[in-house]
């Protein structure tokens, strides 16, 4: 049984998850995408949201805070810089599991992480989605209604 299971250890100690962790987020965060094992991404997911969401306030402190996970300058400085740009008024769920299979060698399950507003094709096709649903419509009524003209002057002729 799993009580009280809150994460998941993925088969290393603290520290080398942490440092796991740390690396595969400031990847993330520069590069926007990642490919990797469906298990690492749920834990790097629950990782990483909460620092972007702290991105969203630009302050000395969350900063310091940031980097604190990230230990990367560069990383922290394109997360509050790009990234918080981009989902300031996005409320949460900033990273997407896209998964693509089972891996050749030992058959883990495989998969992309991403951040949301940067795959452009996805975006793309949404935006085109939107403004499909959005063009008028006719109403259809169970109702007899009202005759078109076409329809009026062929029942006249015969």
């Amino acid at each position: 049984m799993r009580h009280g299971k809150k994460i998941n250890h993925l088969g290393r100690t603290a520290s080398h998850r942490d440092a796991m962790l740390s690396n595969m987020a400031s990847s993330l965060i520069i590069n926007k995408r990642i490919n990797t094992t469906v298990a690492k991404a749920k834990a790097l997911k629950k990782y990483v949201e909460p620092l972007i969401t702290k991105s969203k306030d630009d302050t000395t402190q969350s900063r310091r805070t940031v980097f604190s996970y990230l230990q990367d300058k560069k990383s922290t400085k394109v997360l509050f810089d790009e990234v918080s740009m981009r989902i300031m008024d996005r409320p949460g769920g900033y990273t997407r599991i896209l998964k693509t299979g089972f891996r050749m060698g030992d058959n883990a399950e495989m998969c992309i992480l991403e951040l949301v507003d940067y795959n452009a094709t996805y975006t793309a096709n949404k935006n085109v989605q939107i403004e499909a649903a959005t063009t008028e419509r006719k109403r259809r009524t169970r109702r007899g209604g009202a005759k078109r003209k076409s329809d009026a002057s062929e029942s006249e002729s015969e």
